[in-house]
């Protein structure tokens, strides 16, 4: 501030007023100040500005997840890829902490970050029955997008995915094909997306006239080739399979294989997500594709939005579309 005043021939309070964009300053000095503090190099102190009162331009966001999982399931990876287009674009950082397979952690995180000013607001990913998350940032007076619900009456905004809607496309496809017997391969059900599309998948399932048989399986490959080819070695076998994530997927499909099965004279096969995954195996997997990049943008501006003072309530994200491939045929 002393540089760019004595360089401008102007008082230090000037240059504090238009760095801080503070009334009390022409608009031409505004713009002599702004323009030499760039030439020098000069940024603001997100900290500084938090013990002043002022937004810190900052975002929080925790993943609760296997890092083994984080590793190979890309959809956390696309979501951050919109995350941090639309936060850079309105001025916006990401503060980010991946904290493994242990939730029970996530709020004392979001406790510590707000307690010392480092935030203005969270992104709540993987909601999970009875989400103590929710109450928790209402306690804090933190502001926060949750990834989920619809939450009919809660104070912060959702961005919410028709999870029934979804799996009635993937079983209508199925249908239309002739099967009679699905099987579904969903994560585990103390993530309420995956209760939503069980939910979906079985009533999709009664309307069409389907067997719907369903098993439950940690998002990891192993876990959910196991007990693949446990459904598999039914003597009522399905003719055809929906899986949880792309990750599912590919184990469950080397399951069949392994059982002798051919896909998809034997066994169709279904995923939710879609990503690169789904395309590096012959034949390449049908999948529920979704705009991943799109749906993390869409939280940063609801949460921008919030923080702003614009509370958007609930906000649908745009519906999945079915890529058909070679993975899905009529029953043999």
């Amino acid at each position: 501030m002393a540089d760019i005043a004595e360089q401008l021939g102007i008082s230090k309070a000037a240059v504090s007023y238009a760095l801080n964009d503070q009334p009390g300053v022409a608009a031409d000095t505004r713009d002599r100040v702004l323009a030499l503090a760039r030439e020098l190099g000069w940024h603001a102190s997100s900290s500084a500005r938090a013990l002043s009162g002022a937004q810190t331009s900052v975002v929080g966001l925790v993943l609760s997840r296997p890092t083994d999982l984080l590793t190979v399931e890309t959809f956390f990876i696309r979501f951050l890829a919109g995350l941090e287009q639309v936060l850079s674009e309105r001025g916006f950082s990401l503060l980010l902490r991946v904290i493994g397979d242990h939730p029970e952690d996530e709020i004392s995180t979001y406790e510590r970050w707000w307690g010392e000013r480092r935030i203005d607001g969270v992104i709540l990913m993987d909601e999970r029955v009875h989400d103590p998350r929710v109450s928790a940032l209402a306690e804090l007076g933190l502001p926060g997008v949750l990834c989920g619900g619809p939450m009919p009456g809660a104070e912060l905004p959702c961005v919410w995915t028709d999870q029934a809607g979804d799996a009635a496309v993937a079983v209508q496809h199925l249908a239309a094909l002739g099967h009679r017997r699905i099987g579904h391969v969903c994560g585990p059900p103390v993530f309420a997306h995956e209760r939503a599309r069980r939910r979906g998948v079985r009533r999709a399932g009664r309307a069409r006239g389907v067997e719907v048989t369903t098993v439950e399986a940690p998002y990891t490959g192993p876990e959910a080739g196991k007990v693949t080819r446990r459904m598999l070695a039914s003597e009522s076998r399905p003719t055809a399979l929906i899986f949880g994530s792309d990750t599912m997927a590919i184990a469950g499909l080397s399951a069949a294989t392994e059982l002798g099965l051919r896909v998809p004279e034997d066994l169709s096969a279904v995923s939710w997500d879609d990503s690169i995954l789904t395309t590096l195996i012959q034949p390449a997997v049908t999948a529920l594709s979704r705009d991943t990049p799109g749906y993390g943008g869409l939280a940063a501006a609801v949460l921008i939005d919030l923080i702003e003072g614009r509370n958007r309530g609930l906000v649908r994200a745009p519906l999945s579309t079915l890529q058909v491939r070679g993975s899905t045929a009529r029953p043999s």
